[in-house]
């Protein structure tokens, strides 16, 4: 019994022992990886650095330039007069709202058109929803082509294609938003308990039923999330796409810096702000509701 106690006690501690030999080894790999990890990002931070031309002396010399730049599109406000000088900060304050509204209403189409788009690609983009290969190739490859490139270029395309006005604008944007959202939105599909889908498709159900009845019920708080998210990033987008002639704020904010006129540029900077900020609130408690948190919105 002693000797069968002994052995016992030995294979244990044996096994003890190459536990932490086992442990000890993989924590030295852990680090030899985190090092090697750190010195990789140094080498990219310090390239990016070079070829960005990212130099302290520059930066440090620039930041007064910065300043003269925020006293200059500061109006003068005095106590005594502050309902004038208001008065005159924003005195083309008519037009500025209608564009504000055209800036807007742009956001909300292309939002609707990005969504109705990328709602439909994600789900034959999404690897554990798609069984044909070549139908999930080609829509993701659709989905990276709209979201690469930027919206400033679609926007530039589509001037030239049906010259300046707000419907460039809202077409750039929706190509844009349907890639970008379709990338979340399959990420999402790509998440899901696939219990309901295979017990569908084990009941005879196709493919349009599983995807109506297991699978969106479960992806569509996250898909209304992301596109409040989007909206808002949309609202930011179309008041910068004016620059090239689609519309919107845009293109009052490229005349003030043209012509430099510096307090508008603060006045239009100070609308924009104000909305993004108005539009981010909404859109959280809309959020909140949808999800069921109203006590947290």
């Amino acid at each position: 019994m002693t000797d069968l106690t002994l052995s016992a006690s030995s294979a244990s501690s044996d096994a003890v022992a190459r536990f932490h030999h086992a442990y000890a080894a993989a924590r030295r790999r852990k680090r030899l990886m985190d090092a090697l990890f750190a010195l990789a990002f140094l080498v990219c931070f310090f390239i990016a650095a070079v070829i960005g031309d990212l130099d302290p002396v520059k930066i440090w010399n620039g930041l007064p330039r910065l300043h003269e730049f925020i006293v200059k599109i500061l109006p003068v406000l005095r106590w005594e007069s502050l309902g004038a000088d208001l008065a005159e900060w924003f005195l083309p304050v008519k037009l500025w709202l209608k564009l504000l509204l055209e800036t807007l209403l742009i956001a909300f189409l292309a939002t609707v058109f990005g969504v109705i788009g990328a709602f439909l690609l994600s789900f034959p983009a999404s690897r554990n929803l798609m069984p044909n290969r070549v139908i999930l190739f080609t829509c993701r490859r659709l989905l990276e082509i709209a979201r690469t490139v930027p919206e400033l270029v679609y926007a530039l395309i589509f001037v030239f294609c049906f010259g300046i006005g707000p419907m460039a604008g809202v077409l750039a944007i929706a190509v844009h938003t349907m890639g970008a959202l379709g990338k979340l939105y399959s990420e999402v599909n790509e998440n899901i308990d696939m219990k309901a889908p295979e017990g569908l498709r084990a009941a005879g159900a196709n493919w349009v039923q599983m995807i109506r009845y297991a699978v969106v019920p479960q992806v569509l708080p996250n898909h209304v999330s992301y596109t409040l998210l989007r909206f808002e990033i949309n609202v930011r987008s179309s008041s910068i796409i004016g620059f090239v002639g689609a519309g919107g704020l845009g293109q009052e904010i490229r005349t003030a810096i043209s012509f430099q006129y510096y307090t508008d540029i603060s006045a239009l900077f100070l609308i924009i702000l104000v909305t993004v900020a108005s539009i981010d609130l909404i859109c959280e408690r809309v959020r909140h509701r949808f999800i069921g948190r109203d006590g947290l919105a």
